[in-house]
């Protein structure tokens, strides 16, 4: 950990407004309330995840002012658990209560354009170019190669707002697919093209950041994805020392550079024992959820803590893990998940079941 003087608290006994009613938000207001606060979640949701765990719900949208702020009328700070939320509203309510992390967060997560041109300034990134049309795709395809793929600039998430393009002739009919509209050169770019990165493995950093610069960096997670959605991590990783090292520094890095508050993930690949950077999430992430059992402190309780102005903890591993996501039906196995002692279950308290949906997970440990 870095860092060492005093940033603005708020006690225990203060509230927390969260954006955001999933999952993430439901075990970040499970982890405030062991520490004495109250959690608010503003969200568009009805009987979400978060809202069956917290003090309060406003239901409503986020960009909805009226709701932004009662918010901001009923907590002492804020923070999100979904990073899609239109930046205006950010600024609204960063006018009104600290709000951790600020619109700078977002701004660059929230757009792949973005994304890019900030890893790039300290870290190796997948060879990219922006996409305004089909011209303009057909020249990133002639720069970049293939194979490549097609991703939505904004909104894309589990797979979902990407093509994969095999051959020069599939630009036309990836362009349709992706349903991107063509865009002025003084616009913001709707896609990019980024090239295909042959790697070994894919790995994520989870750093914590507080007000005053304190940081504290989780061991690297080792993550393997089945149909675009994560399936295990794995900690520690199978990574050489160094290679662990310098993907830690990246995400301490930009957790620096967009003076963050709060947790910053970022995702990235190993390709020959180099480290290339994939994407952000300025929030706790799927690949943090070994914290909660086999860390010293987890992911959630960590930002409790950046976010009120509490010391980090420790973010050392306690013991291996191998977190394995629960995905749809897989929930049904509850009971024979319980059977298994080093087994900690988690569930989201969601009531449907739906293919691909997150429902819960599972942390093996490994003493």
């Amino acid at each position: 950990m870095t860092g060492s003087s005093v940033s603005v608290m708020v006690p225990p006994g203060g509230a927390i407004g969260i954006l955001g009613g999933g999952q993430l938000g439901r075990m970040t207001a499970l982890a405030a309330a062991r520490l004495g606060y109250r959690c608010v979640i503003l969200t568009p949701e009805e009987n979400s995840p978060a809202s069956l765990v917290s003090d309060r719900t406003i239901v409503a949208a986020y960009d909805d002012p009226t709701a932004l702020a009662e918010l901001a009328a009923a907590v002492d700070v804020v923070t999100l658990e979904f990073e899609n939320i239109p930046v205006s509203a950010l600024r609204l309510l960063e006018s009104r209560i600290p709000l951790r992390p600020g619109p700078r967060a977002l701004e660059v997560g929230q757009d792949r354009v973005n994304e890019k041109t900030f890893f790039g300034d300290f870290a190796e990134t997948a060879p990219w170019r922006p996409v305004r049309d089909l011209a303009s795709l057909q020249a990133a395809i002639a720069a970049i190669g293939v194979p490549a793929i097609l991703k939505t600039a904004r909104l894309g998430y589990d797979g979902k707002g990407q093509v994969k393009i095999t051959s020069a002739e599939q630009a036309a009919e990836a362009w349709a697919t992706l349903r991107c509209p063509d865009t002025a050169a003084d616009q913001p770019a709707p896609a990019i093209l980024e090239g295909f990165v042959a790697f070994q493995r894919e790995i994520s950093v989870i750093v914590a950041r507080r007000e005053d610069g304190q940081t504290a960096v989780w061991p690297v997670a080792e993550n393997v994805h089945s149909n675009h959605i994560l399936d295990t991590t794995t900690v520690p990783a199978a990574i050489p020392a160094g290679v662990a090292a310098e993907a830690q520094r990246i995400a301490i890095t930009a957790a620096e550079r967009l003076g963050l508050i709060g947790l910053l993930a970022v995702e990235m690949f190993v390709a020959d024992h180099h480290v290339i950077v994939n994407e952000m999430a300025p929030r706790p992430h799927n690949s943090g959820h070994w914290t909660m059992d086999a860390a010293v402190t987890d992911q959630f309780e960590q930002l409790v803590r950046a976010v009120c102005g509490l010391p980090l903890g420790s973010p050392d591993l306690r013991c291996p893990v191998v977190m394995k996501n629960l995905l749809g039906d897989d929930v049904a196995e509850w009971q024979a998940l319980l059977q298994d002692p080093t087994a900690k279950l988690h569930l989201y308290g969601k009531a449907e079941a739906r293919e691909g949906r997150k429902m819960g997970h599972v942390n093996y440990l490994k003493p």
